[in-house]
């Protein structure tokens, strides 16, 4: 038995192996990730089934506050080194279903032009690796796809995060599909393996933050010096939350990722303006709300959460940008939970700035 892992044997027979791999594991694409959401809705995924009753497929299944059609969230993470996962491993095929794909796939693999030499051999060690036990350190080998224990557990594969932008990051779960029972955890040496933070993770990349529009007194037409006043209500500024799971026979998964509201800071689109409070951040009050709203008789007074412009736009307007920043926890399944980077979602509104018009007489 040689002493080499699953990484080895993939990078023997470099392009014959990995040809062959492509072709054989061209399933794990829709095995996991393939949300088809809806906004605020629970969306259904379900995968085929064989006659033991088990999942041809085990598909993430979001619910809550998701974007449309499997589309990427409007969070923007405060962390800039924090990411999703680009791949992780899930449950693929039950034994049965496995043997059925893997072994057709290889054999088509092996006919194809130039499947000689290293390419060959190393589709060769595959097809021994599920048939005849061949296996390397901390990795057996299986007799016969273990059709034995249909039923009993699933193989499971590499999936990509089709909204990773970087390809290496996206495809680095290479591993051969290995096998996992019914009930267990999967080994420790899969660090990927999908798990309650990596569904948390999926959730905060797919959670929509509501289009919430900040309110302005004036609107979009102020005066020089004048305050424009800036607030939320509470009745619009609430939390929200987004899920993910996963669940087959025998292995089962969730996680929910909330987003709260904490903070609103203005950005006047000039340095000619003056912030209230001075830092721009406008911190939530007690009742949930942010700032407070105009009122005729506050025409003086300096308004706790807004800004003043000191100077006319003249022919142009300013970009004010309000950002609201969202504290982003989760809670998952085995009583795990934990935070996550904080998010902001952004709402620029053009202003047009006035000088004050005197008439002397």
């Amino acid at each position: 038995m040689p002493v080499t892992g699953p990484r080895t044997a993939l990078n023997a027979g470099t392009a014959g192996l990995a040809l062959a791999l492509s072709i054989a594991l061209a399933g794990p694409a829709h095995a996991g990730e393939q949300p088809s959401n809806t906004q605020g809705a629970s969306t259904e995924q379900k995968g085929g089934s064989d006659d033991t009753g088990i999942y041809a497929a085990a598909r993430i299944q979001y619910s809550g506050a998701v974007a449309k059609d499997g589309g990427a969230g409007n969070v923007t993470p405060t962390d800039v080194n924090w990411a999703p996962p680009p791949c992780w491993y899930a449950p693929y095929l039950g034994a049965e279903d496995f043997r059925a794909k893997m072994s057709k796939d290889l054999e088509h693999a092996a006919s194809l032009p130039g499947m000689t030499g290293h390419a060959g051999a190393a589709i060769g060690e595959t097809r021994r690796h599920y048939e005849d036990g061949y296996g390397w350190t901390d990795t057996p080998g299986y007799q016969d796809y273990n059709v034995d224990k249909d039923g009993e557990g699933m193989f499971w594969a590499g999936v990509e995060n089709p909204d990773e932008p970087d390809l290496l990051k996206r495809g680095s779960c290479t591993d051969l599909p290995f096998w996992v029972d019914n009930g267990e955890a999967p080994p420790p040496r899969y660090e990927e393996a999908v798990r309650p933070e990596i569904l948390a993770a999926l959730a905060y990349q797919h959670l929509r933050l509501p289009d919430t529009e900040v309110t302005l007194k004036p609107e979009d037409t102020t005066k020089v010096n004048l305050p424009t006043w800036a607030w939320l209500d509470e009745t619009v500024f609430d939390e929200v939350s987004a899920t993910a799971s996963i669940d087959v026979p025998g292995f089962a998964l969730r996680a929910t990722t909330t987003a709260e509201p904490v903070s609103l800071k203005l950005e006047p689109g000039t340095g000619d303006a003056v912030t209230h409070p001075a830092s721009g951040e406008c911190a939530i009050n007690a009742d949930g709300s942010i700032g407070e709203p105009y009122a005729k008789g506050k025409a003086d007074r300096t308004p706790p959460c807004g800004v003043t412009y000191l100077r006319s736009s003249g022919n142009a307007t300013f970009n004010l940008q309000a950002t609201i920043t969202w504290h982003i926890t989760w809670t998952g399944t085995g009583n795990t939970g934990g935070t996550l980077p904080n998010g902001t979602f952004a709402d620029t509104r053009t202003i047009t700035v006035q000088e004050i018009q005197s008439i002397n007489r």
